[in-house]
């Protein structure tokens, strides 16, 4: 036991428990989904650069996973493998299909949504690891500097393709248009702490709901501004918020594929 958990009181712990399930749950949706483009993207240099950034962000979601197993919450595997999705805390935008069909079969995916997506969320994570940096609870501060040495590379990657496909063609740009309006109907609990709002909040382990979506907003208002556009508003009572347990389908599905051969074999060393 380290020095944190000697002097840790149980409000604490469910404040940090809490708040590591949301970061782990939401970069390994995020870093499936992004999977799933293997072999599909535009281009082969896209194909190698966007599976880099889906197995950083595999690897973060391990980082939180596994500061959960330090704490004693179980095993890291089992937590990102066996939790059933009433269980998680991921966004609902992070679960969300890439589009129609299956990535094995006949995939229909929508590489504007993919990029909306993307950017947005990249976007969202650096606002909230800046201020995971000054955590009070140390070793997530720790992490938290570690995963943005990657991200800003990951930003500037979506950011590229978000700005290009809004200055392209008539197409490109209807079909931008259209996963904007997509992704932000599902934006509503990204930056949301669900019931346990006041509870992380108090405990200073990263910056308020509020503050956070205000950041959000003036990071990306340049970007719109040079595309001659609005920033979208984002909504402060999602229909559905993750946060809570609150998902779809399209998780249950995602988590069956994602942990098929983990349950095949448990004990195997992962």
């Amino acid at each position: 036991m380290n020095e944190n958990e000697t002097v840790m009181s149980q409000e604490y712990k469910e404040a940090i428990t809490s708040l590591l399930f949301q970061l782990a749950d939401d970069d390994f949706l995020y870093a499936y989904r992004g999977s799933e483009w293997l072999g599909l993207a535009p281009h082969i240099e896209e194909d190698v650069a966007s599976s880099s950034i889906s197995q950083d962000s595999m690897g973060h979601a391990a980082m939180f996973y596994k500061l959960l197993e330090d704490l004693g919450v179980g095993n890291a595997d089992d937590l990102a493998h066996s939790r059933p999705a009433l269980d998680r805390k991921n966004s609902v935008l992070m679960e969300r299909v890439n589009g129609e069909g299956y990535y094995m079969e006949t995939p229909l995916y929508d590489w504007a949504y993919q990029v909306v997506r993307s950017y947005f969320y990249t976007q969202a994570k650096k606002i909230k690891i800046d201020s995971l940096c000054e955590s009070s609870y140390s070793p997530l501060a720790d992490t938290a500097v570690k995963v943005r040495m990657e991200l800003y590379y990951h930003r500037l990657h979506w950011e590229t393709w978000f700005k290009q496909l809004l200055s392209s063609t008539d197409v490109a740009k209807k079909k931008m248009d259209e996963a904007i309006k997509k992704v932000m109907d599902d934006f509503g609990d990204v930056f949301s702490y669900g019931n346990e709002k006041l509870l992380i909040e108090k405990s200073r382990l990263i910056s308020s709901e509020e503050s956070l979506r205000d950041k959000w907003n003036a990071s990306i208002e340049p970007v719109f501004a040079a595309l001659q556009m609005e920033v979208p508003k984002i909504s402060d009572k999602p229909t559905k918020n993750g946060r809570n347990g609150e998902h779809t389908q399209d998780l249950v599905e995602a988590l069956h594929t994602l942990s098929e051969v983990y349950k095949f074999d448990p004990i195997a060393t992962w």
